[in-house]
């Protein structure tokens, strides 16, 4: 799980409930000072995580000119979500939820996903890429994630099936040692802080549960999405547990896409290394301006 910085908004940055014909799901809403805006960014967190985890990036990137929406997908942390029923995180469903999301924001949009977020974005460029001026995916690889991280999430599909979601808080408080790394674990020690007790809890154990397989069951799509010739930069950072650096590199140069490595991040260069993230970031859309 990231952490974010924080989880009160800084200035500058909304909290609000976004409509769109799938649902109302709860956003992070940044505009720039100047106007027009540059363009418009749908951020997409990543699994166990939420909005927030974009909320040191966000008021970076207004600076640059760039409205930001970070958005909680269905089920995750404030946007809701059955708890028990599987079917509507399908990630077809969760892609459509993306394109809904997109046309409410302001289409056309550039997409970043996070992690989980990316796979997600990505479907949902292949399933309509219409909606998207570019696809940014943040420490997000081809396929599965890595073997040792795959047994991480089984072991909490586990947890989830015979506890409820206080108990595996409580369970993993326990496992884990006071001090863990923000290395590049899907499901990282969730140690300290009420507001992590708050978002775990917040979240759907049915959306854990049907995207939790999808992590570990995702396919290659790299030569769909290249075929559609959308812009799209592999951002990451310079360690990563869940997708290795090698494997991102060798699929930003499958997608002829911009590649950044962000020094010193690990898995969430977000919260890692904002302003460098940021940059990055901010660098890549102006070049499509420019182009």
């Amino acid at each position: 799980m990231s952490r974010p910085p924080a989880f009160t908004p800084p200035s500058g940055v909304r909290a609000r409930r976004l409509a769109t014909e799938r649902g109302e799901f709860a956003v992070l809403d940044a505009e720039p000072s100047t106007s027009p805006a540059k363009g418009t960014v749908l951020m997409l967190p990543g699994f166990t995580g939420s909005k927030e985890d974009f909320i040191a990036v966000q008021p970076l990137l207004a600076a640059a000119g760039y409205r930001t929406v970070a958005v909680d997908g269905r089920g995750q942390y404030e946007s809701p979500g059955p708890r028990d029923d599987e079917a509507p995180y399908a990630q077809a469903e969760l892609a459509r939820d993306v394109i809904a999301q997109a046309h409410s924001v302001g289409a056309p949009v550039h997409l970043l996903g996070h992690s989980l977020g990316g796979q997600i974005a990505r479907a949902a460029v292949l399933l309509d890429a219409s909606p998207f001026v570019s696809l940014t995916l943040m420490s997000s690889g081809p396929a599965q994630i890595a073997a040792p991280q795959q047994q991480r999430v089984k072991l909490l599909s586990d947890a989830l099936a015979v506890l409820d979601m206080a108990q595996v808080w409580e369970a993993i408080q326990a496992m884990e040692p006071p001090e863990v790394s923000s290395a590049g674990d899907v499901v990282e020690g969730l140690r300290d802080g009420d507001d992590l007790r708050r978002r775990w809890l917040g979240n759907s154990p049915a959306q854990l549960l049907a995207t939790g397989r999808q992590l570990c069951g995702e396919p290659d799509r790299v030569t769909e999405l290249a075929d559609l010739g959308l812009p799209v930069h592999v951002l990451s950072g310079e360690r990563d547990d869940t997708w290795p650096v090698p494997l991102l590199d060798e699929m930003a140069v499958r997608l002829g896409a911009a590649r950044t490595v962000v020094a010193q991040a690990e898995h969430s260069p977000n919260t890692d290394r904002p302003e460098q993230t940021a940059d990055a970031l901010a660098a890549f859309w102006n070049r499509l301006l420019r182009s």
